[in-house]
């Protein structure tokens, strides 16, 4: 959780519109995701029902994002920047929020497919959001974390293709430097990060993903701003 949050948040203090910002980070994350995905499911860490339940929804919000940020993103790139931005850092806040909130009992969750759109989507048009709101959400209702982080991780694999997709589709691919080393540090990060899954405090890796978003948020509202 927080690969395109914290990325998207890197890239868009370095003055690179949104769009490409998003186009790169997913064209990335698809092979970051999919190994990250492959360890979790080869770990145990996955509820294939939940995964099930998650994976159309998230689809289909990821294309709708990354379709209307393609169309409008470059032409209100002014706008959408510092939106994004205060979008960020309010995931950021809520990531360390969580971290601080005992789980309750655990919850039924009706509208599933309602996180997961939304998640996809936000995700597509933000550049990351997809695992700090699906991720924490379901952990605050009370689901155990090691398999809620397994599966969203599976499901975020086919979120992020079709986003990436969506984009090649109507932008095409640049920013192959960026791409490339995104996809390096995420597919190397990828089995530690599985493996340490439910095994170190949750808290401490909410409160570590929250602060490095908090911080980049406001350096590149800084930017904007000043």
């Amino acid at each position: 959780m927080g690969y395109g949050v914290v990325t998207a948040i890197s890239l868009m203090s370095l003055n690179i519109s949104p769009a490409a910002v998003s186009a790169s980070i997913h064209t990335a994350e698809m092979f970051a995701s999919g190994a990250s995905g492959y360890h979790h499911y080869r770990f145990g860490n996955v509820n294939k029902r939940l995964f099930k339940v998650l994976l159309i929804p998230g689809v289909l919000g990821a294309i709708t994002g990354a379709y209307l940020l393609s169309k409008f993103g470059e032409t209100y790139a002014a706008y959408v920047k510092p939106l994004l931005a205060v979008y960020l850092l309010l995931l950021g806040v809520r990531i360390i929020s969580k971290a601080f909130s005992q789980p309750g009992p655990r919850q039924k969750h009706k509208k599933l497919g309602l996180l997961a759109a939304a998640g996809g989507f936000l995700d597509s048009f933000g550049g990351g959001g997809w695992g700090p709101l699906v991720t924490s959400t379901l952990i605050a209702g009370g689901r155990t974390p090691q398999y809620v982080i397994g599966s969203v991780s599976v499901t975020e694999f086919f979120v992020t293709f079709a986003s990436a997709v969506t984009f090649f589709a109507t932008l095409g691919i640049s920013h192959w430097q960026i791409i490339l080393g995104l996809i390096v540090g995420g597919v190397a990060a990828s089995p530690l990060a599985a493996r340490l899954a439910g095994r170190i405090p949750v808290r401490w890796m909410f409160v570590g993903v929250g602060l490095m978003v908090i911080v980049w948020s406001v350096w590149a509202l800084r930017k904007v701003f000043m």
